[in-house]
């Protein structure tokens, strides 16, 4: 306790005396490098949630653009089969046509054969339609598996940057915090990819 200018303190006050000291005075280059530190895993850690996020975003986005794909490649094969049996109905009508004897039944089995070749011209519009369409949402499921694996590997750095920050506060070596440094430029660096789709 003080009173009058004399001071008396304890063990206790002492130890608080000088920790507060390494933090604030002595070992000022110290608590500045745990001060960093701990702001930039903070930053760095809300980044890679982001990027984290983002990553699951663009797999689930890819498997329902691959989904999409799926159902117009069904879709187009029914078409497909639709437009085979309009074909074997055609080919059954020029049978009949080439063996009827009269003009009036050949007539008639050529309009068949005439209706058939357009509704399979029809036909063959919608199917290639569609085949164009499941062709569209696969290049759109692979663009979005492209952009997932770059976030999964902005934040997989990101990780890593997190760990050397640990290690760097644990050890107080200046080379581990210039690799945590590196580290999140690198993971930044490659979550700007997946922003750009690159």
């Amino acid at each position: 306790m003080s009173g009058h200018g004399f001071h008396v303190h304890g063990p206790h006050d002492h130890e608080l005396e000088h920790a507060q000291q390494g933090a604030h005075g002595g070992g000022h280059e110290s608590g500045g490098m745990i001060n960093q530190i701990a702001m930039f895993t903070a930053i760095v850690a809300t980044i890679g949630a982001i990027f984290g996020y983002m990553g699951g975003a663009t797999q689930a986005n890819a498997g329902l653009y691959k989904n999409n794909a799926a159902i117009k490649k069904t879709e187009a094969s029914n078409q497909w089969n639709y437009f085979q049996s309009k074909s074997t109905k055609q080919s059954l009508a020029e049978l009949a046509r080439d063996l009827a004897t009269r003009d009036d039944e050949k007539a008639k089995y050529q309009s068949k054969v005439d209706r058939y070749e357009k509704e399979k011209n029809d036909i063959k519009l919608v199917a290639d339609k569609l085949e164009a369409e499941a062709t569209e949402w696969d290049h759109k499921s692979d663009e979005q598996m492209h952009q997932h694996h770059r976030w999964a590997q902005s934040t997989t750095v990101l990780q890593v940057c997190i760990a050397l920050a640990a290690i760097a506060l644990l050890t107080k070596k200046k080379w581990l915090e210039y690799a945590m440094y590196v580290a999140g430029a690198g993971g930044l660096a490659v979550g700007a990819m997946a922003t750009m789709h690159l």
